[in-house]
């Protein structure tokens, strides 16, 4: 777009007073990305003894073999409920699993959990920040584009006035193009085969 730093009208003396300048000015957003990968680890780094071993607990809990291990428990205090083991096993294996287990384990899950759930935060903001930045930018190349539309249908205009105070119709210069296309891609025009 041209941008006239006059502020009386420009005639043709005062035609080398204008300057190109930039159609749009686009405005940064400050979000760089950022692995949230390489953040999660260094915050569990520097948490200390007791969240790494929440989290390596909540981790083993969550596998297969401490689900074998609970059956085994509950198996264990079905036979000392029947009787084929001595009763103190059956009050073992309550207390383990009602008070030590629940008691115990709850806490310790609840911090692995937070911690492990942290990763999922990061990334989520992580995702949101980007996709902001995505529509900011598809935002700005549509206006980008906008502008460029309206100075091509101004400079069209003017050159169609051009045209028009030159006598030269439409249908003229469109005989010219069609000359000059065909010419360049080999086939004679029309002047030639004559």
């Amino acid at each position: 777009m041209q941008e006239e730093k006059t502020s009386a009208p420009v005639s043709p003396k005062t035609h080398h007073s204008l300057q190109l300048t930039s159609l749009f000015q686009h405005t940064l957003l400050l979000h760089k990305p950022r692995n949230v990968n390489v953040q999660h680890k260094e915050e569990q780094e520097a948490s200390g003894v007791n969240t790494r071993i929440a989290v390596g607990l909540t981790k083993s809990v969550g596998t297969m073999w401490t689900a074998y291990s609970f059956a085994v428990l509950a198996l264990v205090g079905l036979l000392a409920i029947l009787g084929w083991l001595p009763p103190i096993v059956a009050l073992l294996v309550v207390w383990a699993s009602q008070t030590f287990i629940q008691l115990v384990m709850l806490p310790i899950l609840s911090v692995g959990q937070n911690v492990l759930g942290r990763h999922a935060e990061l990334l989520a903001d992580e995702q949101f920040n980007t996709t902001m930045n995505s529509y900011h930018a598809i935002g700005e190349i549509m206006q980008h584009l906008s502008a460029q539309d309206a100075e091509l249908l101004k400079h069209t205009r003017m050159l169609i006035h051009l045209l028009n105070a030159a006598g030269i119709t439409m249908e003229q210069l469109q005989d010219v193009q069609i000359n000059n296309t065909t010419s360049t891609h080999g086939t004679p025009s029309a002047e030639t085969q004559g």
